[in-house]
């Protein structure tokens, strides 16, 4: 009965602020890591080595850098202007200290403040402060007002969720959704 409702206030939700939401389990990943972890060994050095397609990659990677020097400042807005007009959503992924993700789509040009209002009305405990984090390295989203362009989450981005409490408190939520 609490999945049913659960879905049926995501679907609220998401009619209320024309997003559209998702939610995932992240416990096969979790158990295939494990057993990557367990799995791991030294590469052999060939895999170290040198390849052609290796070499042409880094050569074609400088050339592009050196083109980008001797572009006039219009020339590099202009290309940045373009790339920006491509990218059409932003897809954010909030993962959950408890293995949950919730998954949504935002236009570009819509700011993180909308990203913390729609987890306001999805989270179990919208009472207690939260905050957002990148990683790596872990770096606290503060700055809530930037687009998802301007901040580096388009086309996709992975946040991470937790809880802005002190170990320890009383009340402390086991889970985010």
């Amino acid at each position: 009965m609490e999945a049913e409702q659960a879905k049926a206030k995501l679907l609220a939700v998401a009619e209320e602020l024309g997003h559209e939401i998702r939610i995932f389990t992240n416990s096969a990943n979790s158990a295939a890591s494990k057993e990557i972890s367990a799995s791991s060994s030294e590469e052999p050095d060939h895999f170290y080595d040198l390849t052609p397609e290796d070499y042409y990659r880094i050569m074609s990677d400088r050339i592009r850098a050196q083109s980008q020097i001797l572009k006039t400042r219009k020339m590099r807005e202009a290309e940045a202007a373009a790339r920006r007009a491509r990218i059409t959503k932003a897809v954010i992924r909030v993962r959950f200290p408890d293995n949950y993700i919730l998954e949504a789509k935002f236009q570009p040009s819509e700011k993180i403040e909308s990203l913390m209002h729609l987890l306001m009305k999805v989270v179990a405990r919208p009472d207690l402060p939260f905050y957002l984090y990148t990683t790596p390295p872990k770096e606290r989203i503060k700055d809530t007002s930037k687009d998802f362009y301007s901040a580096g989450f388009a086309p996709g981005a992975i946040v991470y969720f937790s809880y802005d409490l002190p170990k320890g408190v009383a009340g402390w939520p086991q889970t985010g959704l």
